[in-house]
């Protein structure tokens, strides 16, 4: 079977690997001169646990059976990757019973945690300051450009191909098959997977659907710790977060590659790849503008959302939320490290996409929502989402 994948982040070369290992003639389009350099190359590194999402979900499902797969992987291929834990800290008495809700939520996905008194969590994080704390033992950090690149490789090894700065345009069924165009060619094939990422509603258009959803981008900004002041984290720390916003609000995690990474916020941005308040893209806006789920998300949201913005523009108000977890981080702590771009989904009414989202249609499968922990999950998405295609073709 000929398929073509749409998209060379860290999805969309599991999903390449998956069917091309498989004995499928896979060809992967990207827009970009390299893979990973949107989504997957712009995060963490964090592969996460799985206890933050609603037991039963997909998310919940495939987060925990993915970040196992994923230590896996990159211990068998070499790829850069360290099981550091992490602590979920409640500042103030108040948090606490949201701290107990996570526990058992942890517990339900089968997530090892414990929670753990002022002095039992300083014993892993000796500068932390709070009131409880819920320690997570699954979570760790990873290369995540390395695991692309490692899942292009293996793609290429098993006959696929990554074609990179190739953009797709459109595809439509054709003689049985699906024919794809790109900027320069077309490509006649038997199936088409979007896992497009910012974009991938609208290459879900541009195939014929009409997608449930639209992609709203926010951009998530990051700071870095002062050499001088890594000491002051030894893993990842994290607030307890607000179940009343859909982030998970700044945190302190240690990187794979050196340097202790702050944030990211969440602030709405201006392009579907604006990782600077200048990047503006008016086509961007008119389709966010235009969908009236943004606005209904907004107006529900006027106070997170104002927060998000003042602390985006204000280092000072950024380094007071890291330091109501660790106690001392001020504004001269901090040096500004690339931004990264959420595509979160949203739906006409207003709520957000909660859980990984697909749309199928004759010969194509169609990733919709799969922001974090996507990046953790790959490689059982990529399963999940070939299952999906040969339904298709059943």
């Amino acid at each position: 079977m000929k398929v073509v994948v749409v998209g060379a982040g860290i999805v969309g070369l599991a999903v390449a690997r998956a069917l091309a290992e498989r004995g499928d003639e896979v060809t992967v389009l990207e827009k970009e001169t390299a893979p990973a350099r949107h989504q997957t190359g712009r995060n963490s590194g964090v592969i996460h646990s799985g206890i933050y999402y609603k037991p039963g979900s997909a998310k919940a499902e495939m987060c925990v059976a993915g970040a196992r797969s994923m230590y896996a992987f990159a211990e068998e291929h070499g790829i850069a990757v360290e099981r550091t834990g992490k602590l979920i800290v409640a500042t103030d008495a108040a948090q606490i019973p949201q701290l107990e809700v996570l526990e058992e939520r942890g517990r339900a996905n089968g997530v090892t945690t414990r929670l753990l008194s002022p002095e039992e969590a300083a014993e892993y994080e000796p500068h932390v300051r709070c009131v409880a704390a819920l320690r997570v033992e699954e979570t760790g950090i990873v290369d995540y450009v390395g695991v692309s690149r490692t899942l292009a490789e293996l793609t290429r090894a098993a006959g696929g191909s990554v074609r990179l700065g190739a953009e797709f345009v459109s595809a439509r069924e054709r003689n049985g098959g699906i024919v794809v165009r790109t900027a320069t060619d077309e490509i006649a094939a038997d199936a088409l997977v979007n896992c497009a990422g910012l974009h991938s509603d609208r290459v879900a258009a541009a195939s014929g659907l009409r997608p449930r959803v639209r992609i709203v981008p926010f951009r998530g900004e990051y700071f870095e710790l002062a050499k001088e002041r890594e000491d002051l984290v030894k893993g990842l720390i994290y607030p307890v977060p607000d179940p009343r916003f859909p982030f998970l609000g700044v945190h302190l995690t240690k990187m794979i590659g050196g340097g202790v990474h702050a944030g990211p916020n969440a602030v709405f941005a201006f392009s579907r790849e604006g990782y600077r308040w200048r990047d503006i893209s008016p086509k961007d806006l008119l389709s966010a503008g235009t969908w009236p789920g943004l606005w209904k998300l907004g107006l529900a949201n006027l106070s997170p959302a104002a927060m998000e913005v003042r602390r985006s523009l204000s280092a000072r108000l950024f380094a007071a939320d890291l330091s109501r977890l660790v106690p001392g981080i001020s504004a001269g702590d901090l040096h500004r490290a690339p931004a990264g771009v959420r595509a979160q989904a949203i739906n006409r009414d207003g709520s957000l996409v909660d859980d990984f989202a697909f749309q199928t249609a004759k010969r194509q499968v169609h990733v919709l929502n799969a922001p974090s922990p996507a990046a953790t999950s790959a490689l059982v998405i990529a399963d999940s989402v070939v299952r999906k295609l040969d339904d298709t073709l059943a």
